[in-house]
């Protein structure tokens, strides 16, 4: 029997088991979190860089296995739309693939010219290797409890779009001839043709999947596109969407990055067929792209999930506490009310897929214990809460919470530096604070947790008469965290 056979067997299994099975979707007592398998779901992964269906070389099944065997149930891909140069950003990186590698939506011509090698692409015609090998793919990832988020597009680059099938000299068609900055608007009707029709083809595809999440653009304005192009193109695109899953079985979640001027035209995140509010980076990235916390700031009475679905590159664009730094972005923005969380990772390559690496494990582990640690508990029944903590963040630390008034409550703090830019640094030290909780009367049990081990560092019961609480913090070098639940009266 075939590998192409198997993967088919696998998809049809996968989509029959799950047929009457509902998408993720926002969960129905808590806007801020999602609902999967019937069960409230936190997304939180450490990825590689959306190239895992386009990258041929990229064995897919370890690199989820991965995932799964650190308990990270989230990962994204782009489908085609935009690929980058062999090793641009960082070696190894999966969304540059090898010129005889690369397996993308559109079929060859038999006229050769292609710049990366081989023939021309006929965009009259779908290549059925390139569905085949995505249905596979979000198939492995089912299997695993994993939620896929499919992202059509990124804007493109000067070095991206001389690349894309779509570019006028590498299709028999001759279409595409605006440059890169016009791809992510409506200028060009053929081109937006052509567009249109990728997005129908690739939803339909993985329509049948519950674990599936879709996305319209990553980073719309990034290389120069105006914004006031940009806002109807990507409205367009939601419509597209909207109006092509009206015609099939499921309907999925769709997200879009915030980006440019709050309320602007790039920001969707107030339109009701836009499910998921996506942020980028810590506060702001580049060209405005909104950060997680400031989404969390700002979007949260939205009543929608929030994510942070993409983090500064590790570890090329960390400093040497990379480590520590990916882990505090993480508990920060998932203790202080996210949904998902999408740590961006170049330690997973086509020769090493599980990116078996010592220092990768302890990013992993840290994401891990994360997802524990809010997974203890009823989180669906926490939101952000601003005013918990009264008092005692010391300058240079960041503290966010989330709780369940007289129930249970999260705390995460964290020493760092960068609130304005797309990456914290973390300030090692010996810290300990005494922080004011306020807390209504009652008897509670309160945990000091260790983010990067999962360890309790210390506990203790109170007896609280309601009010301001004072609570010591164990000594910590970069972070701690802090479970408070409510406990039966003597």
């Amino acid at each position: 029997m075939t590998k192409l056979v198997l993967a088919s067997g696998l998809v049809t299994a996968a989509m029959a088991a799950r047929a009457g099975a509902q998408p993720v979707r926002v969960h129905p007592d808590n806007p801020h979190y999602f609902e999967f398998r019937g069960k409230p779901a936190l997304l939180i992964t450490s990825a590689e860089h959306y190239g895992a269906v386009v990258n041929g070389e990229f064995d897919y099944k370890p690199y989820l296995d991965t995932l799964q065997k650190y308990g990270l149930n989230y990962t994204r891909i782009y489908p085609g739309f935009l690929i980058e140069p062999i090793d641009k950003f960082i070696k190894g990186n999966t969304l540059g693939p090898k010129p005889d590698r690369l397996v993308l939506p559109w079929a060859r011509s038999d006229k050769p010219g292609y710049p990366r090698g081989g023939n021309l692409f006929d965009l009259d015609r779908w290549d059925d290797r390139f569905f085949d090998r995505l249905k596979d793919f979000v198939a492995q990832a089912d299997r695993r409890g994993i939620v896929v988020e499919v992202c059509f597009f990124n804007a493109q680059y000067d070095d991206t779009w001389p690349l894309s099938p779509l570019f006028h000299t590498n299709n028999v068609q001759g279409e595409g001839k605006g440059d890169f900055k016009d791809a992510q608007t409506l200028k060009d009707p053929a081109l937006v043709r052509r567009l249109d029709a990728y997005v129908r083809k690739v939803t339909e595809a993985v329509n049948g999947f519950d674990n599936v999440i879709l996305e319209v653009c990553d980073e719309p304005t990034m290389t120069g596109t105006p914004l006031d192009q940009a806002g109807p193109w990507l409205r367009h695109y939601v419509t597209i969407v909207k109006e092509t899953e009206a015609k099939l079985p499921k309907r999925h979640l769709l997200g879009q990055q915030v980006q440019g001027p709050v309320g602007g035209p790039c920001d969707l995140s107030a339109d009701p067929d836009v499910g998921v509010v996506v942020t980028q980076y810590t506060w702001e990235g580049a060209a405005q792209q909104m950060g997680g916390m400031r989404g969390l700031d700002m979007k949260y009475g939205l009543k929608k999930p929030i994510e942070l679905n993409e983090t500064n590159y590790y570890p090329v664009w960390y400093d040497a506490e990379g480590v520590a730094a990916s882990r505090v972005e993480a508990w920060e923005f998932m203790v202080g009310g996210g949904a998902g969380f999408n740590h961006l990772n170049g330690r997973f390559t086509a020769a090493d897929p599980r990116g078996d690496t010592p220092d990768n494990a302890e990013v992993l582990r840290g994401l891990k214990n994360l997802k524990e640690f809010l997974e203890g508990f009823e989180f669906v029944k926490m939101h952000r809460d601003a005013k918990l903590v009264a008092g005692g963040v010391p300058k240079g630390a960041f503290c966010r919470a989330i709780g369940e008034p007289g129930r249970q409550y999260a705390v995460y703090l964290h020493h760092s530096t960068g609130e304005k830019g797309p990456v914290y640094q973390v300030t090692p030290g010996k810290y300990r604070e005494t922080l004011t909780l306020a807390l209504p009367a009652g008897r509670y049990q309160a945990d000091w947790v260790e983010p990067a081990t999962g360890a309790v560092l210390a506990a203790e019961t109170w007896d609280h008469a309601g009010g301001d609480r004072a609570v010591t913090t164990p000594e910590h070098r970069v972070d701690i965290a802090l479970r408070v639940r409510a406990k039966a009266a003597k």
